[in-house]
């Protein structure tokens, strides 16, 4: 294969924009600034640059310049499935496989450009000979595998609507989302191996179709880890195993720039996981920017761009799955592991992903910011971990990236010859599918911070005024719309939830939830969420969930979760309960609340402390002051953070106060925020 010089796709585009728009920047911050003023004409130069094609002429490109209700390309047609498939024939003649996986028991497989467009053209008729049409929701309860990527395209292919859960989470959590959407078929595995361990799935399965009565087929992944062989409409095997006439002629559905695409799941403080609904074309115009601009994607090969392997580490359930998946838009190899990033529990091993990527010849590898610190903490030295010498990009998310780990991770590139190992760090969210804040090649890296604002993202801090503002923390809002922005919550009578997750602070601006300092020099910093959402390592869970599994023992009279993810230090979640009288908590209740938590939600939302409380504070309308705890917790003084005449029962904060002050929580320095 032939290299071109390798120049950044943010170059490129600049040179781009001067020799066909007649646009010439002099800095990235006067750049951002035409991108998030001139919408019309960036939005437009990002579908011109990436050849999207359309049947029909869109008549605008910012139709509705409103949040919520924008409307984008009013007229154009798009199609995800169409986007990733018109690779198929460079990228396979370059040699790259579409995907390249591996688990735990170290099984690889590729998956080859033209077996991926035949076996998602064979799921796509297979599920129209089930019955599935336009608009019908399709739920998967699958793995980090090939197979989901090959569903999900098949699903975007003919118009289905896509929406997955991961076999890690529990049954209810599962139910919970899914039942919402109604959804007509169920894509399901019936075992996974995780941790070390085959985990038999499927009593889950059948559970989940007992549970959703909308589901009229099955389609069953059949895996060596299930106990018992289920009933199912058709074996995933089967569905993707045509070759004929049709399948070589099949191409995807053009489909309305607005027609939903997936639904995923982010969760408030209350009430059921948000599903949240985005459309095809507002998906792909931010992932291009995303993607090509900011993370760089396949820029060491811009002439022939199929030399890049993309890996960023996730399980289905996050929303990182989905940014994995959109490597096929950039026609890259992408590198799926499914299993556990530290190896078996009982023998924990944090080089796994990084002898995963050197195996497999990863250039850029992402992972959430706590698999970097727990790496540095355990030790580890990647010279011994195989030739890392293809890695070009380090991608980090989900949480703050505290300095000393990227000092620590740029240190050990460097003992392997590669001093400039660029850290492309971005906070973003499963609310819109993209991100706010990422990275930039040419821009000073500074460890501990973001380097930019991302291109048509008018994000800003504001201060308790609704100020705009400069080298403090404040509130992160996005004063203009973008594409990826969602079309609407499912089910959501009059946006009435959509409008309070987003836009009750300050109305017609985005309000995110998370601390932001923007720096004079526009590096950003995030300081962790503003909201009570929690914030596990990146996976938004609503407190609600954990109070449903924990408030189920009979034991328990209320309870309380608070989750202290800030810069810097590790995640640290606590949960507070309130038991019957005359009962104590003791290890066996703390294991059975372990354990509620565990089945219902998640293991990954167990919590690092359990405390028993003489009462959860509640305002006078009953709500629970988690904001207000956090807070306190935090190190903010309690009369700025509680005012006790709003409350229900202001006796007990005195309870919380002592807790802060005589157990060492692991709390930073107080925040003027």
């Amino acid at each position: 294969m032939q290299q071109v010089p390798n120049i950044p796709h943010i170059r490129i585009y600049q040179e781009w924009l001067r020799e066909s728009r007649g646009l010439s920047f002099d800095s990235y911050d006067a750049l951002w600034r035409w991108s998030v003023t001139d919408l019309d004409a960036f939005w437009q130069s990002i579908w011109d640059y990436e050849g999207m094609q359309s049947p029909t002429p869109h008549t605008a490109v910012l139709a509705d310049d409103r949040m919520p209700g924008a409307r984008w390309f009013p007229g154009a047609q798009v199609n995800y499935a169409r986007q990733v498939l018109r690779h198929v024939d460079a990228a396979h003649a370059a040699g790259m496989p579409a995907i390249v996986s591996e688990d735990e028991l170290g099984h690889v497989r590729e998956l080859s450009w033209p077996a991926l467009r035949r076996q998602v053209a064979s799921l796509a008729l297979t599920l129209r000979a089930l019955g599935v049409e336009r608009g019908d929701r399709v739920a998967a309860y699958l793995p980090n595998v090939p197979e989901t990527i090959v569903a999900f395209l098949a699903c975007a292919s003919i118009g289905a609507i896509w929406s997955v859960c991961a076999p890690d989470m529990g049954a209810q959590a599962v139910t919970d989302r899914f039942r919402q959407i109604e959804p007509k078929v169920l894509i399901a595995a019936d075992g996974v191996h995780y941790n070390g361990r085959p985990m038999d799935r499927s009593e889950v399965v059948a559970g989940l179709r007992q549970a959703l009565p909308s589901v009229e087929r099955l389609v069953l992944l059949d895996t060596p880890y299930a106990s018992r062989r289920l009933d199912a409409d058709t074996r995933f095997a089967d569905a993707v195993a045509r070759d004929d006439a049709e399948t070589a002629a099949f191409e995807p559905d053009w489909l309305p720039f607005e027609h939903p695409l997936w639904v995923v799941y982010s969760s408030g403080t209350t009430g059921l996981p948000k599903p949240i609904v985005h459309g095809h074309g507002g998906i792909l115009l931010t992932l291009m920017g995303l993607k090509g601009l900011h993370n760089d994607l396949g820029a060491s090969y811009r002439a022939n761009n199929f030399g890049e392997r993309f890996h960023w580490y996730s399980s289905t359930g996050w929303v990182m799955w989905n940014a994995q998946v959109g490597g096929l838009v950039a026609g890259t190899t992408i590198c799926l592991f499914d299993g556990s990033p530290s190896g078996p529990k009982d023998r924990p091993d944090w080089t796994t992903l990084w002898r995963f990527a050197a195996r497999h010849r990863v250039t850029f590898f992402g992972a959430g910011a706590a698999f970097y610190a727990n790496c540095m903490k355990a030790g580890v030295t990647l010279a011994q971990c195989g030739d890392l010498s293809r890695i070009r990009a380090l991608g980090a998310t989900g949480s703050p990236l505290p300095e000393e780990v990227q000092r620590w991770g740029s240190a050990q590139f460097a003992a392997l010859g590669t001093p400039d190992i660029w850290w492309c760090n971005i906070s973003g969210g499963t609310d819109f599918c993209g991100a706010f804040i990422g990275g930039n090649r040419e821009l000073p890296q500074v460890p501990g911070q973001m380097q930019c604002r991302q291109l048509g993202c008018a994000v800003e801090a504001w201060n308790e005024a609704g100020e705009p503002v400069v080298g403090e923390v404040g509130e992160l809002v996005c004063t203009r719309p973008i594409p990826s922005m969602p079309l609407y919550f499912w089910g959501d009578t009059g946006n009435a939830r959509y409008l309070s997750s987003y836009f009750d602070v300050y109305p017609g601006v985005w309000r995110h939830g998370d601390w932001l300092k923007i720096g004079m020099d526009g590096g950003c910093v995030i300081y962790g969420r503003s909201d009570a959402t929690l914030n596990r390592h990146g996976v938004r869970l609503g407190t609600s969930e954990i109070y449903a599994a924990v408030e189920a023992l009979p034991e328990v009279l209320d309870s309380m979760v608070v989750d202290l993810e800030y810069l810097g230090r590790e995640s640290y979640m606590a949960l507070f309960v309130v038991l019957r009288d005359g009962l104590v908590l003791d290890d066996t209740l703390r294991e059975r609340l372990a354990q509620a938590i565990r089945g219902a939600v998640s293991p990954r939302f167990l919590p690092d402390e359990i405390l028993q409380a003489p009462a959860i504070p509640r305002t006078l309308s009953g709500k629970k002051q988690e904001v207000p705890i956090k807070k306190l917790m935090l190190g903010q003084a309690v009369d700025k953070v509680v005012n006790r005449d709003a409350m229900a029962n202001p006796e007990c904060i005195d309870w919380y106060v002592s807790v802060v002050a005589n157990r060492r929580l692991r709390t930073p320095e107080p925040q003027t925020t």
